[in-house]
Formats: C-alpha cells, structure tokens, sequence
C-alpha cells in the first residue's frame, strides 16, 4: 500500500503541535547552577603531592595533550656510608583541555592517585591558546573534588585490611600475655 500522499506533514505538525502544548523547561543557567550527577567528569585535579613524575599520564594520553617537566635532585644519604639517592622534582605539569577528549585513561594509569576528576565546567575561554592549564589552575580544581562514596555495610571487608587487622590482634594478644618466670628462676 503506497502512503497516502501529505502524510509525512501531517504527522510532522501533529509533534510541533505537541511540543508546543507542552509546558518548557527553562534552566536559569548562570543565576541557578545545574545538579550535576556524582560522577560527573568537568576537568582533571592535580593533587602535586602525589606525584612522581613517573609520566605514565603523559604517555597513555591518546591525544598527547599532558606536557610535563622535570628535573633530577640529589638527595644526600641517611646514614654514613650510605649512598645518595635521586628523584624527580616537578616542575611543569599543564593539560590542553582544547585537545583533551576526557577519557580518562591518564586518571585510571595514575599508579599514585595524583590525577582526579572535578565536577568543575566553568572554564570557557575566548582565547584556545589560554585552555592550557598549568598546575597552579589544575591544583585548584583539585578542592573541588568530591568526597568518594561511601563504602557498602554490606560489602566483605578488604583482604588487606582483614589481614592487618589479624596481625594487630596477634601482636597485641602476645603483648598482653604476661609472662611466667621459668622453673629456677626468680626463686632464692
């Protein structure tokens, strides 16, 4: 059966007569910020305590939009005759959010929990060049970040934390035995 011809106008007025029965939905942007949903990815937070320079972020970025600096210090030995030993100090550490595809992968690879996910959106710019943040701008976003969820009452407790807890009872069991004096001693 061949449709019937105007069909398609009628059905396409019938949903424009539909949405404008409907009542609209008007965000006031600026003046009320919008609930964001928990997990909402905004920018990437430095936390620069954690970390390493070990480039892991840098080098897994799909977009290469991560540019970090560093330099080696000599940190003298602890103890005499000890040996020195040498770290990296950070020294630039920028995100070109105009490159960036949000992704992700630099927060998942980050052996030392130094990269996170802000809810922060609010970072337009009139100029592309001025999207690249330096770690200044990336430690403040990093305040901004979420507290994680709690944990479930009803989840089994962690290996590691079962097996700390077990040695702390050892250690504070054989603590709290007292201890009796052997055969011959203690006796005159």
């Amino acid at each position: 059966m061949s449709p019937v011809p105007g069909s398609g106008l009628a059905k396409g007025l019938a949903v424009t007569l539909r949405t404008m029965t409907k009542k609209t939905v008007t965000e006031q942007y600026p003046d009320v910020l919008p609930d964001l949903p928990p997990r909402t990815r905004g920018v990437i937070g430095l936390f620069e305590e954690n970390c390493t320079v070990c480039m892991l972020c840098a080098r897994e970025c799909p977009d290469w939009c991560i540019y970090i600096d560093s330099h080696k210090e000599t940190i003298p030995a602890a103890a005499p005759g000890g040996r020195e030993r040498s770290r990296n100090v950070l020294d630039r550490f920028a995100i070109d959010f105009s490159l960036c595809m949000y992704c992700g992968i630099c927060i998942e690879v980050c052996p030392f929990d130094a990269l996170f996910w802000s809810p922060e959106f609010e970072y337009a710019e009139t100029d592309i060049r001025d999207l690249t943040h330096e770690r200044d701008k990336l430690r403040e976003w990093m305040w901004t970040v979420p507290a994680p969820p709690a944990l479930d009452p009803g989840a089994e407790e962690p290996k590691e934390i079962a097996a700390a807890r077990k040695t702390a009872e050892k250690l504070a069991a054989a603590q709290a035995e007292p201890t009796e004096p052997k055969e011959g001693e203690g006796q005159s």
